[in-house]
This record gives structure tokens, C-alpha cells and sequence, in this order.
């Protein structure tokens, strides 16, 4: 004789960014009584770095939701609870099975609610993890877990189970993806189960997406810089009293980093006004020839980060960080640059890792893979980590310069003003030419003068004759 078993299963806040120890949780997609497979998005969390989506690592009914939207909760606390259904074996297996009417369906074998010998789990922003998956021994109590109300009703099986019938039907391996990737195939219409992938352990990767999706669709508007979000509708009238607006997440994050960097490092900040005829030239060919890949989008912020990673290749003293406990200056290994990207949520910075490696191609598809999953604001924690040089692109926004404060832990910040047409002096006349004003911050621990303005000077040379990233590259 069989006698149906209902387990629950809590999933609790998981770090999923590096030490963070809290996240708010922005969205549910369940509620209770619906149906949850194993990868299945069941929340949207932000924590101090990015948004980010939690998939659930196990099959079953939702129970309860320990917390509601714009909560902060902390890392490790459970914020949902599964009832996992199942069968378990009598103390004497009768002959012939007993039938139930309504329990059929949900009596499979326990092996069967939970097949994980294949199964690798998924580390949310950071793709699959190697190895076996540990978990927590099954509570098969039918008594309330920590939930304080809401779980008696655990005990009475009134209700039909569902999970069989919403439950998909399983035709292979489920494809190894990062929710951002998920989304980004789904807004592209490409089923990840026809997706080749190149990834380490056959992750997808955004790239194997955009590759299925050749041809590419058509040219979206020239992006200048990372990410130019609208800011957030307050509900505030001209006239109207004060409106308060919680600092938390990523702004209260941005916020104490910028008063760490303003107060720690001693900044300097020197100035180059540009001839940037020619980048603009380059860009314009580059963008009607596609001869860096099709869809690949062009923009002059491209060249100037070209421009800047030559520049570092040349003196390379300027891509670094202070060591403060060891009383010294570490000269980074690879160039991680980052991009400043103004979001809804507040300043974020991803970086592209190892940038100084990749040719104008690799470079121009990592800038537009940024830039999308920024807009999408799902930049996983690993693409916000690790910085050691950045690029901020306020002429976007018509400025023509300012004064970068550093990204924390990094050395320099390069400031990329509007282009605008001006009276210049060229060949001798002064005629029209298409200008631009850089400005580079830089730590005066680490950087001297001298080396602050060889780097500046050369990324402004570059973008005055673009053709010196050959020569000097």
C-alpha cells in the first residue's frame, strides 16, 4: 500500500552577488496555488549591485509567500515555501496498488518528483555550478513549517493536486542559460533548445543566441552610450509638497561608493578638446559596410573605448588600484573596462573582462550585449565586479565635460563629451570640424601628472586620426 506524502520545502534568499547580505524582493510571479517546476522564475530581487531573476530548484505547489513585493530581506531567510507531493511506501507493500480517486496522478515515485543525478543547479547570475548538488534533507512532517499561519491546510488533501496536468512534459535536458539570456531569447522569438552553446559546461551564452538569430534584426537607433533610460515617474506635481524617496539598492549602494571614492582618493581631473572629424568618418563607414558583423551596432563611443584601451596597452601603469592594507599599487593583469549606465534604478557600471584582448568586432559585440542586458536591467553581480578603468558618456545627454568621480578601486575615469560642430582651425582655415571635450579623472596615489596626461593625450590623438589604431595598436 502507497500513502501520499506532502513535504515542504522552503527556498530561502540565496547571495547572489558576492558577500551581499540583503535583497528586495521587486515582483513575485507565483502566488499560492500555483504550480512551480525546477528553473522556474518564480521572483525578481534587487540587491545592492543589479536586478536579478531567482529560479526555484524544485517541482510543486506554492504554500505560501513569507514576504511581499518591496520587502528587504535578508540573505539566507526564507521567502517561499513548496509543497512538494509525492508517495512513499507502506510499512507492509500490498500485491495490487489501492486506488486513489483523486491522488492517482500526484502518487509517482519519489524518485520521479525529484531526478537529480543529471541534474546540475544553477547559481543565478553566474550560470551552472560543476559538481554533485547538496540539499537540504526533506521535511516530511505535515506539521506548519516556520510559516507561522497559512500551513495547516497543508494536511488536507480537499484539493485536487494540479501538478501533474501544468506540469511540462519533459523532452530532454533543459538547456543551461542565465535568466538574462533566457529573456534575450525570448524577446527574440529563439527556442534555447536549438540553440548550440559555446559556454563552459554547455552554458548559452548571449552570443550562441545571437548567433541563431542571423539575420539579425534591423539596426536599432545609434547607441552612444551604455544605456539611456528615462528616470522614474515620482508622483510629485509642480507646487506640491515634498515627496521622500527611499535610498536603497543600487542608489543607496551608488551613493556610499561615490562619498568612499570622492573622500578616499584625491582626484585630479585634466581636459582635452578634440578634432573628432575623422572618428566620426570611421563611424559612419563602418556602420553602412558592416564589415564588423551583421546587427552589430557602431557608435563613436566604440572608438573612444578603442582608443582608451590603446591607450592603456601603451602605459599600462594607468590600469590599476591602491592596496591600502599592503601600502601598495597593484597594476592590474587585463583590462576590465567598464561603462558608466544611468538606469531607472540608479548608476550601475558593468565592465567588459578582458577588453584590451579583443579586436574592434569582439569589442563592438560585447558593447551592444552590455548594453542590452543594462536596458533590460538585468546585469548580473559578476558583470559589476572587477572593474579597473571606465568610460562615463555624459554627451549623451548634451554635456559637453565634467568631472568624473572614480569608480571605486580603480585608478581612472574617462568622461566623453557631446560632439558638436565648431569653428576650427584646420590645414591652416577656420572651417567647421565635428569636436568633442575629454576629461580624465585619475587617482594622484597611483597616477602622477605626467602619466595622466600621456594616457589622455594619446586616447585624443587616436580620435583625432583614428587611423593610429593600427600604427599604434
Amino acid at each position: 500500500m502507497t500513502t501520499e506524502v506532502r513535504s515542504l520545502r522552503e527556498f530561502k534568499m540565496p547571495d547572489v552577488g558576492e558577500g551581499l547580505t540583503e535583497a528586495e524582493i521587486l515582483t513575485w510571479f507565483v502566488k499560492v496555488g500555483d504550480t512551480v517546476t525546477d528553473g522556474q522564475i518564480v521572483c525578481e530581487v534587487e540587491t545592492a549591485k543589479a536586478a536579478v531573476e531567482l529560479p526555484i530548484p524544485f517541482n510543486g505547489t506554492v504554500e505560501q509567500l513569507f514576504f511581499p513585493a518591496g520587502t528587504t530581506v535578508d540573505v539566507g531567510t526564507s521567502i517561499i515555501s513548496v509543497a512538494v507531493e509525492g508517495a512513499a511506501p507502506a510499512a507492509a507493500p500490498a500485491p495490487a496498488p489501492v486506488a486513489a480517486p483523486a491522488a492517482a496522478p500526484a502518487a509517482a515515485p519519489a524518485a520521479e518528483a525529484e531526478p537529480e543525478p543529471e541534474r546540475r543547479a544553477v547559481l543565478v547570475g553566474y550560470g551552472p555550478r560543476t559538481g554533485g548538488v547538496q540539499r537540504r534533507a526533506r521535511k516530511t512532517t505535515v506539521v506548519a513549517t516556520s510559516a507561522p499561519a497559512a500551513a495547516a491546510p497543508v494536511a488536507a488533501p480537499a484539493v485536487p493536486a494540479p501538478a501533474p496536468v501544468a506540469e511540462p512534459v519533459q523532452t530532454g535536458e533543459r538547456p543551461l542559460a542565465k535568466p538574462p539570456v533566457r529573456k534575450l531569447a525570448k524577446d527574440l522569438g529563439i527556442d534555447l533548445r536549438t540553440v548550440t552553446p559555446t559556454g563552459p559546461d554547455g552554458v548559452i551564452t548571449r552570443e550562441d543566441v545571437h548567433a541563431a538569430a542571423a539575420p539579425a534584426p534591423a539596426a536599432v537607433a545609434e547607441a552612444v552610450a551604455p544605456v539611456v533610460e528615462a528616470a522614474p515617474v515620482l508622483p510629485v506635481a509642480v507646487g506640491a509638497g515634498d515627496v521622500r524617496v527611499p535610498v536603497k539598492g543600487v542608489r543607496k549602494a551608488t551613493a556610499q561608493a561615490m562619498v568612499a571614492s570622492a573622500f578616499t582618493a584625491p582626484h585630479v581631473t585634466e581636459f582635452v578638446q578634440v578634432d573628432v572629424t575623422r572618428t566620426m568618418k570611421l563611424v559612419r563607414e563602418l556602420k553602412e559596410s558592416g564589415e564588423l558583423g551583421a546587427g552589430v551596432r557602431v557608435s563613436p563611443l566604440l572608438i573612444v573605448a578603442k582608443a582608451l584601451l590603446t591607450a592603456v596597452r601603451r602605459y599600462p601603469e594607468i590600469n590599476a588600484s591602491w592596496d591600502e592594507a599592503a601600502q601598495e599599487i597593484v597594476i592590474k593583469g587585463q583590462v576590465n573596462l567598464g561603462f558608466a549606465a544611468a538606469t531607472p534604478r540608479g548608476l550601475i557600471v558593468p565592465n567588459i573582462k578582458d577588453a584590451g584582448s579583443k579586436t574592434l568586432p569582439q569589442l563592438a559585440a560585447s558593447l551592444g550585449d552590455l548594453i542590452d542586458t543594462a536596458r533590460q536591467g538585468k546585469t548580473p553581480p559578476a558583470d559589476m565586479s572587477g572593474g579597473s578603468i571606465t568610460i562615463t558618456n555624459v554627451g549623451v545627454f548634451g554635456v559637453d565635460t565634467g568631472t568624473p568621480i572614480l569608480n571605486p578601486g580603480e585608478a581612472a575615469i574617462l568622461a566623453f563629451g557631446a560632439v558638436r560642430d565648431l569653428p576650427w582651425v584646420h590645414k591652416g582655415k577656420v572651417v567647421p570640424r565635428q569636436v568633442t571635450t575629454l576629461a580624465l579623472s585619475f587617482d594622484h596615489r597611483l597616477v602622477d601628472g605626467e602619466l595622466g596626461s600621456k594616457v589622455l593625450a594619446d586616447t585624443a590623438a587616436i580620435l583625432e586620426r583614428p587611423k593610429r589604431l593600427i600604427t599604434w595598436g
